[in-house]
C-alpha cells in the first residue's frame, strides 16, 4: 500500500471519529427537549426506566457483540468479572450515575436546564481537583487560576439566587467521582454500563413496579408518544456512549477534551432559547466567570501537553531505542475517557 492510500485511510478514519464525536455531544447537548417530551413521568421514574431499558437493550446487543469475538469475546470478559475488585468499583460508579442521571432528569423537569448545563461546565474542573487529591496530579499557575475563577462563578450565582446550584454541584460531583473510579477499571464502555445498570436494574425494577401498582405510572396512562420514549430510554443512553466509544479510538484526546463542551453549550441555548429560563444579571455574569476559566483551563492545558510531547521527541531524539521500549508502557497508561 502507497504512503498516499495509508494517509487516506487515515484520513477517512479520523473523518469518522470527527464525525461519531460530534454526533454524540450533540445528543448530549439536545437531551434535555426529549426527556421534556415525557409528561406524567418525574425525574425518579425516568432515571429508573433509562436504567431497566437501557440493560435490556444491552442485554440484546451484548450477546451478539461478545460471540463476534468484541473486546476479546466472552473468555476475556468472564475473566474480568470474576475479580471483587471490579465489582466493588463498578458498584460505586453505578451508584454516582444513578445520582447523575437523577439530577439532571430533576433539572429538566423542574425547569433548570441551565443549571444542568452547569453542572457539566464545571465537571471537567471537578475532574482536575479530584486528580490532585486522590492522584497526586499537579496544577499549573493558570490551571489553578481556572478553577478558582470558576469557583467565583458558581458562588455569584449562589449569591445572586440566594442558595447553592445544589443540582449543578450533584451532577459535577457525582459525574467526577464517576469517572475517577473509571480509571480504576478497563472494561469496554458499553460493557462497563452494562454491569452499572445490572447493578442498578433490581432497585430501578422496584420502583418501576410501585408506580404501576398505584396506578401513577405514565406507561399507564401516558399518550402512545410517551410510551414508545420510555421503552426507547435504553436505545437513547445507549446510542451517544456507542459513538463516543468509536470516537476515542480515532480522535485525538485533546480534540475529545475540547468537544466535550459542545453538549453542555447546546443545553445551555435550550435552557436560555428554547424553554426561556431566566438568565438573570448574576446568572450571566457567574456563567462568564466559568466561560473564561474553560478558556484559560483548556488553553493552559493544550500548552502544557504540547510542551510534553516536544519534550518525549527530543528524548526521542537522543534516545530512540529507550524510548521506543517505554512507548507501550506509556501508551497503557494513557486513561480511558467514558462519558455518559
Amino acid at each position: 500500500m502507497s504512503a498516499n492510500q495509508l494517509g487516506n485511510e487515515s484520513t477517512s478514519v479520523n473523518r469518522v471519529g470527527l464525525v461519531c464525536a460530534i454526533a454524540a455531544h450533540v445528543m448530549w447537548g439536545l437531551f434535555p427537549i426529549y426527556w421534556r417530551q415525557i409528561e406524567g413521568a418525574d425525574s425518579m421514574e425516568l432515571a429508573s426506566h433509562r436504567i431497566v431499558w437501557s440493560f435490556v437493550t444491552l442485554a440484546i446487543i451484548l450477546p451478539v457483540c461478545l460471540r463476534m469475538g468484541w473486546w476479546g469475546g466472552w473468555r476475556a470478559i468472564s475473566a474480568s468479572l470474576r475479580d471483587k475488585r471490579v465489582w466493588t468499583l463498578y458498584s460505586v460508579a453505578a451508584v454516582m450515575i444513578g445520582i447523575n442521571w437523577a439530577a439532571f432528569l430533576w433539572a429538566v423537569n423542574h425547569g433548570r436546564v441551565l443549571e444542568a448545563s452547569l453542572g457539566y461546565y464545571i465537571n471537567p474542573l471537578f475532574n482536575v481537583l479530584l486528580g490532585v487529591v486522590f492522584l497526586g496530579e499537579r496544577l499549573g499557575r493558570w490551571q489553578w487560576i481556572a478553577v478558582a475563577m470558576a469557583a467565583i462563578g458558581v458562588g455569584v450565582m449562589a449569591v445572586g439566587s440566594g442558595g447553592i446550584p445544589w443540582v449543578s454541584l450533584a451532577m459535577a460531583t457525582s459525574f467526577s467521582i464517576y469517572g475517577l473510579v473509571k480509571k480504576k477499571v478497563s472494561l469496554p464502555v458499553l460493557v462497563g454500563l452494562m454491569l452499572e445498570v445490572s447493578i442498578l436494574f433490581l432497585p430501578a425494577a422496584i420502583y418501576l413496579g410501585l408506580r404501576v401498582q398505584n396506578g401513577v405510572s405514565a406507561l399507564q396512562f401516558g399518550s402512545p408518544m410517551v410510551t414508545t420514549m420510555l421503552l426507547m430510554a435504553g436505545f437513547i443512553t445507549i446510542s451517544p456512549l456507542a459513538l463516543f466509544a468509536v470516537a476515542v479510538r480515532r480522535v485525538d484526546l485533546s480534540l475529545i477534551g475540547i468537544l466535550q463542551y459542545v453538549g453542555p453549550t447546546l443545553q445551555f441555548l435550550v435552557g436560555a432559547v428554547m424553554y426561556s429560563e431566566p438568565l438573570d444579571q448574576n446568572r450571566i455574569t457567574g456563567f462568564v466567570f466559568v466561560w473564561a476559566a474553560l478558556v484559560i483551563f483548556v488553553t493552559a492545558t493544550s500548552h502544557a501537553s504540547r510542551k510534553n510531547k516536544d519534550a518525549s521527541r527530543k528524548n526521542k531524539e537522543v534516545s530512540p531505542g529507550q524510548d521506543d521500549a517505554s512507548e507501550p508502557n506509556r501508551r497503557q497508561a494513557e486513561p480511558a475517557i467514558e462519558s455518559t
